[in-house]
């Protein structure tokens, strides 16, 4: 069973940006919360791409929220 990690990063992040709770759970403990919203106990080394494709997306979306104030200064 393969599965498309891109579009499984999308599918967390748009769940962990929707629920405020959620995101301080992944901000604390992002193996934890990510095990929680699958619903499954991963082994670290499936789990791990994951949370690094997460919190870059959250990066990059939090910078693209920055600058688009900046545009509005």
């Amino acid at each position: 069973m393969s599965i498309d990690l891109k579009a499984k990063i999308e599918e967390l992040v748009s769940k962990l940006q929707k629920d405020p709770a959620l995101l301080q759970s992944f901000q604390r403990d992002p193996v934890k919360a990510l095990e929680t919203l699958v619903g499954v106990d991963l082994p670290d080394e499936q789990i791990q791409p994951l949370v690094t494709g997460i919190k870059a997306k959250l990066a990059a979306s939090d910078l693209g929220g920055a600058l688009e104030g900046l545009k509005n200064l």
